[in-house]
């Protein structure tokens, strides 16, 4: 039983989702006027009489934004339209000074493509893309920073954006949130949107219905506005779910409308009467001619594309060796990714760099708050730590715990440098090593003879009090080697 439906009734249904993605595109001006895209200004500082809709005042195309959509339409497997037009779209608000939005309806920029997921469960999924489209973002309407009003901030009306419309294709809240994931990671490859949901730079709105599983038609949809997190994402598509069954089995209607989500409650509410294309007057903008694009034009950009996260990924389980779990955690992050190709061009121990990354450079970062660029770090500088660690030079444990912080401060010196400085590099002395072994083994006798009886998990002991008697300057496989013949003739 969930909220009041038996699990019986559950099963009967399924969740039909389509999602569309808002990408804030990272261009330094505005999709039609010179003003400045930049965020964190102060209220209403990036404004113009062009993006405020003055009489008289006349658009222009950010040919940025154009060389972005195509950028994206390439990565997402698109058809790349090559003639496009510009619509306005007629809708009042106080947050839209011009009364209408400019935006693209008929002659969209990309047409079709996919996008694969991975569910939890290992399994691949395509969801199909319907188009993407260039537009306009509105201003902002702030709501907490008076008791009596709401102020309205214009700096992101004009701010170009680039909107990913799905097909109604995925069945779960995971699906929604995994398709959601991807696009992120996409536009950061690409380096045309930061992805930053928290300052809106990705927004998504999420259409929702349910069905009785088996049919074909789609049931009444609503559409749940401006979700900031793939978190909320999920618990929006999961609430509506059972809602929306709720109302079904009690004999009720579902209505098309326009949802907001409450991230506090996990619960939706109305926020008005969905409106249709027709209610928005869709009409050519009359102030923007057509842009025709080239095959050059375009096979220009596909020159330049960047390796994508999927080609990445496929790199490094087919021919590097590495695991889904490391290539998944290498690919989600771009500059992770980047920083481990240059690594792998000086290193054929791809596993070593990969745990490299993963694990003291990953966390330094997220324990600092920052990125790889600023610490210094270089591809050579982690090339060469997994060369000393190699060479048996230094064993892991040190380079982990003393050279490799080192490293960070002093980004100056290598790492057989600081090896030297901090006095880490292992002995080859094996007498001093068989004097360290005797030395531990005469400091605990009854554990000489525990072992001598059968008992093998006092070894970590033994070897525990050599690393400390040579400061961990020495080669724990040979150690152990030489430990356990020192056992057996004790």
């Amino acid at each position: 039983m969930t909220d009041g439906i038996s699990d019986q009734v559950l099963e009967q249904y399924e969740v039909v989702v389509g999602l569309e993605v808002h990408a804030q595109l990272s261009t330094q001006s505005k999709a039609f006027s010179a003003d400045s895209a930049q965020f964190g200004a102060e209220p209403n500082q990036n404004v113009s009489m062009v993006s405020l809709g003055h009489p008289g005042t006349l658009p222009f195309i950010n040919k940025k934004m154009v060389e972005y959509a195509v950028r994206l339409g390439l990565a997402c497997d698109c058809e790349i339209n090559t003639y496009n037009t510009f619509a306005r779209k007629n809708y009042f608000y106080a947050d839209l000074p011009k009364g209408y939005q400019i935006t693209q309806d008929h002659q969209p920029v990309c047409l079709g493509g996919k996008i694969t997921i991975k569910r939890s469960d290992g399994s691949l999924k395509e969801i199909a893309i319907h188009h993407i489209h260039m537009e306009e973002d509105a201003g902002k309407s702030i709501h907490d920073q008076d008791p009596e009003y709401s102020l309205i901030d214009l700096n992101r009306a004009g701010v170009p954006l680039l909107e990913i419309v799905s097909q109604p294709d995925m069945r779960s809240g995971e699906e929604a949130s995994l398709f959601l994931a991807e696009i992120r990671k996409i536009v950061r490859y690409l380096d045309i949107c930061d992805g930053n949901m928290e300052e809106g730079s990705l927004r998504c709105d999420a259409n929702i219905s349910v069905r009785k599983k088996g049919e074909i038609a789609y049931g009444n949809r609503c559409e749940v506005k401006n979700l900031n997190s793939m978190r909320n994402v999920q618990r929006a598509i999961e609430h509506e779910f059972l809602r929306q069954i709720k109302v079904i089995e009690n004999g009720g209607f579902i209505d098309q409308n326009t949802l907001n989500f409450d991230a506090n409650t996990g619960e939706t509410s109305v926020l008005r009467t969905k409106e249709m294309a027709n209610d928005y007057r869709y009409f050519p903008e009359p102030d923007l001619i057509p842009i025709s694009l080239t095959e050059e034009y375009v096979d220009s950009i596909k020159q330049q594309m960047p390796a994508l996260p999927s080609a990445l990924y496929q790199k490094y389980t087919a021919e590097l060796g590495l695991s889904d779990y490391d290539a998944s955690v290498l690919t989600a992050d771009k500059d992770l990714a980047l920083f481990y190709e240059q690594v792998i061009k000086q290193t054929n121990n791809y596993k070593s760099a990969a745990n490299w990354l993963m694990g003291p450079v990953k966390s330094y970062l997220n324990e600092q708050n920052i990125t790889l660029a600023d610490t210094g770090l270089t591809a050579q500088a982690i090339s060469e730590l997994i060369a000393l660690v190699d060479g048996g030079k230094i064993n892991n444990s040190n380079a982990a715990q003393k050279l490799f912080p080192a490293m960070i401060k002093q980004s100056g010196k290598t790492a057989g440098e600081l090896a030297i400085e901090l006095n880490l590099l292992m002995s080859d002395n094996g007498d001093e090593l068989e004097g360290f072994i005797r030395e531990a083994l005469a400091k605990h006798p009854d554990k000489v003879k525990e072992y001598k009886k059968g008992k093998k998990g006092v070894l970590g002991l033994f070897m525990g009090e050599i690393m400390k008697r040579s400061k961990g300057k020495i080669d724990p496989k040979k150690t152990n080697t030489l430990l356990i013949q020192a056992l057996e003739q004790a």
